[in-house]
């Protein structure tokens, strides 16, 4: 074989590698996104079957609340520790273990022939959850190193994180209509199929905290600071502010989560190191994924109320009514992360959608008792998708960019917990604002007619949509003031390497 031949073929095989190694980058984007769509999706999905679940089980209005704050506990209490684990014992085994455990508790809540069954089965998800979605995240994290690629990989996963509460409306109301309730969880079962065998062929286990230990003292600090601090806010929607059983757990949350920051600063192997959390622009994007958490609730839920209770939507009607919105935030995440931010920085992207949003939720609070969607919902909903589009995904990339490897799993827990803990507050100040709205109407009305009744449903959602414009504008004001002006630079002394 001439030189000329060798040649050309040691070229060809050099090309051939990275275009490989690229290709497989792409498929392990597919196979955590898929596996962060089915986390974040089971905080909704049930949602809508909850009322067919209900009268098969025979349980109360009072304990409804539970199936959704148990898998909401046990998920935001928890993920630091599984970002940790994912860190010290691999991130291949802990995504495995979570997909599968996720899946085998989903099958034993879809088997559930009773309440307390139900309520153990979505506690374990949350769990497993926990697990699973600092693991999903932190390797998209070190998988995805060129700054190019990260924007476009990071758009995808943000906007699935954005819209997958939206995504299991429409999931759930499909699933509810044309089968049973039981299969808003026994789909998880198909899902993970999927996301295992992905995980299983593509992903290579790599430990890049192997000389770390658990840190024990400030793993119970912080999950029961976390479980007070979303446990108090969930007692917020059934009990009063002033009840104990808020607002103790709410002081008990926030001392237990001051003594895990005091710990951390002497701990020999801390959970979340504070150097994770000292830099700006990190630090800002954790307050951006928490504002927006919060503010997106007003959407979901009481849209969802709205829609079917006054417009007359069935489950799955409802859940086709999010997606235009949907596709504005993929719309809008591509272009943020890829051409928005590299181009004018997050300090101007980012409040530019929390303020976006905050239009968009603003000119919601219009809708009247026989409001028409194309006019009074649909419009808003593009607004407030595009906002978002602005916000998650590039809050996302910027709070996991730059953190060293051994130091993944535990950042990428920090931002689902960010996320989750948002989701409950406010989910309950929300509620508990918009039944405070509906009980001041009703005061001196005929509360027995029916038109009043619905006028004080209306004045319940459009208070809960204008305090959540309230929370996006403040998002905006923080987010300008603490964000960094310029355009991010990728550091390569701390960009981890890629470990497929």
């Amino acid at each position: 074989m001439s030189q000329k031949t060798l040649t050309e073929s040691g070229q060809d095989g050099a090309v051939a590698a990275p275009a490989a190694a690229s290709s497989k980058k792409w498929w392990i984007l597919a196979v955590v996104a898929l596996a962060q769509l089915m986390v974040v999706l089971d905080a909704t999905i049930v949602n809508i079957a909850l009322p067919s679940a209900q009268a098969d089980l025979g349980f109360s209005d009072g304990s409804r609340q539970w199936i959704v704050t148990a898998y909401a506990l046990a998920f935001a209490s928890l993920l630091l520790l599984g970002g940790r684990i994912a860190d010290l014992f691999g991130r291949k085994p802990a995504f495995l273990i979570g997909v599968v455990g996720f899946a085998a508790v989903s099958a034993l809540g879809g088997a559930a022939t009773n309440f307390e069954m139900l309520v153990t089965a979505r506690a374990l998800q949350g769990a497993f959850g926990a697990l699973l979605a600092p693991a999903a995240l932190s390797l998209l994290n070190t998988t995805f190193t060129d700054a190019r690629e990260r924007a476009k990989a990071f758009s995808v996963y943000g906007a699935i994180a954005g819209a997958g509460g939206a995504v299991g409306l429409l999931l759930g109301g499909i699933l509810t209509d044309a089968l049973d309730w039981r299969w808003t969880l026994y789909v998880n079962v198909v899902i993970a199929v999927v996301a295992f065998a992905g995980g299983w062929f593509l992903l290579n286990n790599h430990r890049d905290a192997t000389n770390s230990k658990l840190d024990v003292p400030g793993t119970v600090l912080v999950a029961t600071g976390l479980f007070s601090l979303v446990y108090g806010f969930s007692n917020a929607e059934t009990h009063d502010w002033s009840a104990v059983a808020t607002w103790g757990f709410l002081i008990a949350g926030g001392v237990l989560l001051a003594a895990f920051a005091w710990w951390q600063t002497r701990a020999a192997h801390p959970l979340l190191p504070l150097r994770i959390l000292l830099d700006r622009n990190r630090a800002a994007s954790f307050l951006a994924v928490l504002i927006s958490g919060a503010g997106m609730f007003g959407v979901f839920l009481f849209l969802t109320y709205y829609l079917q209770l006054n417009l007359g939507f069935s489950p799955t009607k409802t859940g086709v009514a999010f997606l235009p919105m949907v596709a504005a935030l993929m719309v809008s995440a591509q272009l943020g992360t890829t051409k928005v931010v590299p181009r004018i920085g997050p300090k101007a992207a980012i409040p530019l959608g929390f303020a976006i949003a905050a239009v968009g939720m603003a000119w919601l609070t219009g809708i009247g008792v026989a409001s028409d969607y194309s006019t009074a919902v649909l419009p808003q909903l593009i607004v407030i998708g595009a906002g978002l589009g602005l916000v998650m995904p590039p809050a996302m990339q910027l709070a996991t960019g730059g953190v060293a490897a051994e130091d993944a799993g535990v950042a990428s827990a920090t931002v689902n917990a960010m996320q989750q803990v948002g989701g409950s507050i406010g989910t309950a100040l929300l509620n508990t604002l918009a039944a405070s709205a509906a009980t001041d109407y009703l005061t001196g009305k005929d509360a027995t007619n029916k038109l009043v009744q619905a006028q004080a449903t209306i004045e319940s959602y459009t208070t809960a949509f204008w305090w959540s414009a309230g929370l996006f504008a403040a998002g905006t004001l923080i987010a300008f003031l603490l964000y960094r002006r310029g355009v991010p630079e990728q550091d390569a002394d701390a960009a981890p390497v890629i470990h497929m």
